[in-house]
């Protein structure tokens, strides 16, 4: 079963599959090694990752494409994209569309905010006309249905801040039937708004609880409360970049206030340098190295030398 398939089986079951956010490959390895079944990447954890920066369209498709094809290559579970408004018209929506199929990317988020749009949980957002959201949709859909049937297509509306919850429902049943596979309210506030959203759209629904501790503007309800209600995917893409922020601080600060400049014995800030090699894959390199280099040459390589013999 192709990536695509597997994700689109569990989002059409309307279980409410978790789907964490990464910002780099090392958060998507951890991801898919704590049991989780998909993954998906966060605009907001590419930016803060890369370049430091806030989520304000800062980053450039060209890095949000290569750094989708690391994330891909190392995990094996389904990938997630997350493509902002698209790039652009309809036309480049479709090409980058094409790219990610190419590259086995399962399925993507694509926004119908005014470029340059910024993280869904800031204040100050706009929205592009409905049809024009539309017309991107369409154009995504042609070459999803040409090149990968399966490949998910979630459209996003940021209207709920700006017009409300008739307004998102609206706009997301137009895309569903432009041809998008899911609609995702982002900023959506009560379990009593996602129970009437769920009710009203003609596809399923995904849910954005961006930390899973604090939910921001969206309230936390649990994950089988929401799988009662038919909720079809739960996006948690915050959580990766947040933590990361969180325990280099406090690492960090920690070893700048120790009176000795180091932290003797303090196991409890760092894995052993053998499990993050093992957790990364050495020792399946140190096969490879065992199978094609010749005999000589790993006998004098692990002796401390790099001089070639023969």
């Amino acid at each position: 079963m192709r990536k695509s398939q597997t994700l689109r089986k569990a989002i059409m079951e309307r279980r409410a599959v978790v789907v964490p956010g990464c910002h780099d490959a090392l958060s998507a390895k951890v991801i898919e090694a704590c049991g989780f079944e998909a993954v998906q990447i966060s605009g907001y954890g590419l930016a803060a990752s890369l370049l430091g920066k806030p989520d304000v369209g800062l980053v450039q498709m060209k890095d949000v494409l290569d750094l989708t094809w690391n994330i891909t290559e190392a995990v094996q579970i389904p990938v997630m994209a997350d493509v902002d408004t698209g790039g652009g018209n309809a036309v480049n929506a479709a090409a980058i569309v094409e790219r990610l199929i190419a590259m086995g990317v399962a399925g993507m988020n694509i926004e119908d905010q005014v470029f340059p749009k910024r993280c869904g949980h800031m204040a100050g957002k706009e929205v592009i006309p409905a049809n024009e959201m539309a017309g991107k949709i369409r154009a995504c859909t042609e070459v999803r249905n040409q090149l990968d049937p399966e490949f998910i297509i979630n459209a996003r509306t940021d209207a709920f801040a700006v017009h409300g919850l008739d307004e998102a429902v609206r706009r997301s049943n137009l895309y569903l039937e432009s041809g998008a596979d899911l609609a995702f309210i982002d900023g959506i506030k009560t379990r009593a708004d996602i129970e009437k959203a769920v009710k009203r759209l003609e596809g399923p629904l995904s849910v954005n609880v961006m930390d899973g501790i604090s939910g921001m503007k969206t309230e936390l309800v649990p994950i089988p409360e929401l799988a009662a209600l038919g909720v079809g995917r739960v996006s948690i893409p915050v959580a990766s970049i947040m933590v990361a922020h969180k325990a280099l601080t406090a690492f960090f600060t920690a070893l700048r206030k120790s009176p000795s400049g180091i932290l003797p014995g303090q196991t409890q800030w760092v894995s052993s340098f053998e499990e993050f090699t093992d957790f990364l894959g050495l020792k399946e390199y140190r096969k490879l190295e065992n199978e094609y280099l010749p005999k000589e040459r790993m006998e004098t390589k692990y002796k401390g030398t790099t001089k070639i013999v023969g």
